[in-house]
C-alpha cells in the first residue's frame, strides 16, 4: 500500500529525513519509535504533504502511485488521514456539519452521490458509539473547549467516518489518561481491517499494549535504523533510546 524509497526532506534548509525507507502492507499496523528530533512527526507531515517540509529526493507511493505532486486535500481523498498530536480548534463549525462536508467531498471524489440525511444520521450514531464519544458534542464547534482526550476521541471518530486506506496516528497517546487511552486505541483496533493500514507514531511502549502492532521500527537521526516485531518496543521501554544512539554510532 505505501513505499517510500530514499526519503530526504528539510525544512528552512535544515536535512530531517536523510534516506528514509518504509514499506507498508494492507493490513498491518507499524509502529515508529524514536527519541525526540529523530524525524517521527516530518515523517507523518511529509506523507501527508504539509508544505513547509521540501522533500528533496527519494519517493512515496501510496497503491504504485507517486503522491508527492499532489496537494494535502488531494492525499486525503486518495485515503490518507492524519491523526494529529495537537488537534486544531474550527470555532464556529459543528462537528457534524464539519464531517458532512467531509464526507460529501470524498464521495463526490469517488463519483458518488452524497449521503441522504437519514443515511449520514445513521453513521455518525454508529461511528460515535465505536469510541464513546457523547452526545452532546455533536453540535460543539470542532475540538473548541474539548478537553485532551474529547479531541483524540473526535480524531478517531473522523477516522471512522472517512474509512481511509492509511491512517497515521502521530502521538495520538500524548496526554491521555489510562481510560481515553484504552477508548482511543479499541476504536483502532475496530477499525482495523484487511484493506485498510495504519502508522503508528509514538514515544512510549504503553500504547502498543493496546495497539499491538505487526512491525515495529525505530527512527534515529532520519533514518529507520532497527526493525522488528512487538518485542522490539519492549526493549526500548526497558534499554532506552541510548542503546540504539550507542549502536548506531559504533556502526
Amino acid at each position: 500500500m505505501l513505499k517510500i524509497s530514499n526519503l530526504h526532506a528539510s525544512i528552512n534548509g535544515k536535512k530531517i529525513l536523510k534516506g528514509l525507507n518504509l514499506e507498508v502492507k494492507k493490513g498491518e499496523v507499524h509502529a515508529i519509535m524514536g527519541p525526540n528530533g529523530s524525524g517521527k512527526s516530518t515523517l507523518a507531515s511529509v506523507i501527508t504533504g504539509r508544505e513547509i517540509f521540501e522533500v528533496n529526493d527519494g519517493e512515496i507511493l501510496l497503491d504504485g502511485k507517486s503522491i508527492l505532486d499532489l496537494a494535502p486535500e488531494q492525499r486525503a481523498r486518495e485515503g490518507i488521514f492524519l491523526a494529529f498530536q495537537y488537534p486544531v480548534e474550527i470555532p464556529g463549525v459543528s462537528i457534524t456539519n464539519f464531517m458532512k462536508a467531509a464526507i460529501t467531498e470524498q464521495r463526490k471524489h469517488k463519483g458518488l452521490e452524497p449521503l441522504a440525511p437519514s443515511e449520514f444520521l445513521k453513521m455518525i450514531k454508529e461511528k460515535k458509539a465505536l469510541v464513546e464519544m457523547e452526545a452532546k458534542l455533536d453540535n460543539r464547534a470542532v475540538n473548541e473547549g474539548f478537553s485532551g482526550g474529547e479531541k483524540k476521541k473526535n480524531e478517531v471518530f473522523q477516522m471512522a467516518m472517512l474509512q481511509p486506506k492509511l491512517a497515521i496516528l502521530d502521538e495520538t497517546d500524548s496526554g491521555l489518561d489510562i481510560d481515553a487511552l484504552r477508548i482511543v486505541a479499541n476504536g483502532v483496533n475496530k477499525l482495523k481491517n484487511e484493506d485498510n493500514a495504519f502508522l503508528v507514531i509514538t514515544h512510549y511502549q504503553r500504547l502498543l499494549d493496546y495497539i499491538v502492532p505487526d512491525v515495529v521500527h525505530v527512527l534515529y537521526n532520519g533514518k529507520i535504523v532497527k526493525t522488528g516485531g512487538k518485542e522490539l518496543a519492549l526493549l526500548l521501554e526497558e534499554k532506552g533510546y541510548d542503546w540504539i544512539k550507542k549502536e548506531v554510532d559504533q556502526d
